[in-house]
């Protein structure tokens, strides 16, 4: 990991990876839980980084990184949130085609998966969802859709995604949700934050 200075009170982690960036925002997280970090207003993770923010003396703590040593991702505790889902989405043949299995396997394949918050962005409430085999990457769609409806449950590149509100989109849509994605009317709008880790639970007769 490169830790980059950014202001006078953040720090920018750069990972090799979104599998290290992951450990990387898990680590952080216990160690604040610990009292082994220093105070810090934000830590926010991305696709290969962690921004942290508010931190009085960053270069401090980057050199003190320097001597971590992070462990794998592999705590299964923690909060999980359950997302009901009916696999009824309009690319679900396609996605069973690029995959070799039949449209019912794409919904076992994908209710199967433990499936994780990286990140968060794109829009209020939409989480980046990792977890799936490699086998399963796929493409953005060639052509975007100008209107993904609310509650799409979709797949691009390594990533799961629910778009928590109706808009553009290129992404594969294999089923739909009725789950507020976010709602500021809640403690924490948002109902996926990073580090939450998400179960998709087939409803009945799909």
């Amino acid at each position: 990991m490169r830790p980059l200075p950014v202001g006078r009170h953040g720090l920018l982690i750069e990972s090799g990876s979104g599998e290290e960036a992951e450990a990387l925002h898990a680590e952080l997280l216990r160690r604040r839980t610990a009292g082994d970090l220093p105070d810090v207003r934000e830590i926010v993770p991305a696709a290969r980084t962690v921004l942290l923010q508010g931190l009085d003396d960053p270069s401090r703590l980057a050199q003190e990184m320097t001597q971590w040593q992070v462990p794998p991702l592999t705590d299964t505790r923690g909060e999980t949130v359950d997302i009901p889902v009916r696999y009824d989405g309009p690319d679900l043949a396609e996605v069973a085609d690029l995959w070799g299995v039949t449209a019912d396997e794409v919904a076992g394949i994908h209710s199967a998966t433990a499936f994780r918050v990286g990140f968060c962005g794109f829009a209020p409430g939409f989480a980046y969802l990792t977890g799936l085999a490699e086998r399963f990457h796929l493409p953005r769609r060639s052509t975007p859709r100008t209107k993904v409806p609310a509650g799409s449950v979709a797949l691009a590149g390594p990533y799961t995604g629910v778009y928590p509100r109706s808009s553009p989109g290129g992404w594969q849509l294999i089923g739909t949700t009725g789950a507020a994605l976010w709602d500021p009317a809640r403690d924490r709008a948002a109902l996926l934050v990073p580090g939450v880790r998400v179960r998709f639970v087939p409803e009945e007769g799909t």
